[in-house]
């Protein structure tokens, strides 16, 4: 087992990364938290998967559980199925004491730290991801929330966990399509951040897709690692944070024109990073392989490079004039031109990605 540490002062923790952590969470659990009675927040495959087995490993820990189970899906992501949960948190007689531990993917995740974070004013949080998009992004870095009809994660708070347990043996069990998914957000940290990391991924996205451990593990470490840094030095967004939204401004307006049916969240992030790779082409400045290279990798994962068929460029581009990322008019938008070296801009306009978008329609 690997341990990679969150310094955040008071709010620091670890995420730890290994095989067979779920049977074993309730001591790692009880040693980060205080309270001895959790809500576990699942899904319904997930929970038949895994459920059980933690109950077992906390009960042997002296923490008492409630398992709460919540419909699959991203369009479930709502204010609607929140207050539902603080229902059933409520039935279990949940005080300040006690924690939630989200037992899932990104969605699960995401509702698990907002319910702990808005309940009785803020109770302990446990992430516990099985996706591999959760155990390498959405696990990590404290950001929770739930869908509006209008816009992607446009209620949520930051809300740090008390730890973060990657059990890479659950990837096994998980669906090939969400596993590929999953790869959007490891590209993307090398896209981002790493040079290096990209030119790995790009040798061993194979060896990865094949599920073998030492290629596995040393992606989820190495993506975890990246995403620590940049948390660790930028907890709430205020600057260097912005770039791990590479890819999600363009993704996020797929997703909600899509109704969160047609695209896993990790394939609209690849989608929406080639959008952004045709952007900072159109601005000038960019590699010249940039696009190519990003494209390259991204159909070697197995994930889409091209807009869904039927989708108006236009309708993309007023979508993501409706993102969080918006301020005083702007859009805030993460680009790359060169890999590894991400930064944030004011001046990509709507014509811009218009026409990155007619670029991307030709691809």
């Amino acid at each position: 087992m690997s341990k990679i540490r969150i310094e955040l002062g008071e709010r620091s923790y670890d995420i730890h990364i290994g095989e067979g952590l779920i049977g074993g969470a309730g001591e790692l659990i009880a040693g980060a938290c205080t309270g001895r009675t959790a809500a576990i927040l699942t899904n319904p495959k997930i929970g038949n998967l895994y459920a059980e087995r933690l109950v077992q490993s906390l009960e042997d820990s002296g923490i008492t559980s409630h398992v709460i189970v919540i419909p699959a899906g991203e369009r479930y992501k709502t204010l609607r199925t929140i207050a539902r949960i603080y229902e059933r948190l409520l039935d279990a007689r949940l005080d300040r004491s006690s924690m939630v531990i989200g037992l899932g993917g990104g969605v699960v995740g995401d509702m698990a730290g907002f319910a702990a974070a808005t309940y009785l004013r803020g109770i302990d949080f446990v992430q516990m991801p099985t996706s591999l998009l959760a155990q390498v992004d959405a696990s990590i870095g404290g950001k929770t929330g739930v869908d509006l009809p209008r816009g992607k994660n446009l209620v949520g708070a930051f809300h740090q966990p008390k730890i973060v347990m990657i059990d890479i043996s659950a990837l096994r069990t998980l669906p090939r399509r969400e596993f590929r998914a999953g790869l959007a957000e490891v590209i993307k940290h090398g896209i981002i951040r790493d040079g290096e990391y990209f030119a790995f991924l790009r040798e061993n996205l194979d060896a990865v897709a094949r599920l073998e451990p030492c290629a596995l593990e040393r992606t989820i470490e190495w993506s975890c690692a990246i995403k620590a840094d940049v948390v660790t030095r930028d907890e709430r967004e205020g600057g260097l944070r912005r770039i791990l939204n590479y890819g999600h401004t363009a993704g996020h307006a797929v997703e909600s024109l899509t109704g969160y049916r047609t695209c896993l969240h990790g394939e609209a992030v690849a989608i929406g990073m080639v959008t952004a790779a045709l952007a900072a082409k159109v601005m000038g400045g960019a590699d010249a392989n940039l696009v190519d290279d990003i494209v390259e990798v991204i159909q070697a994962a197995g994930l889409p490079y091209a807009l869904p068929s039927g989708l108006d460029p236009a309708e993309v581009v007023a979508a993501m004039g409706l993102d969080k990322k918006v301020s005083q008019g702007k859009l805030r938008s993460v680009m790359v031109n060169s890999i590894g070296h991400a930064f944030v801009s004011d001046d990509v306009t709507p014509e811009i990605w218009m026409k990155a978008l007619d670029a991307q329609a030709r691809l």
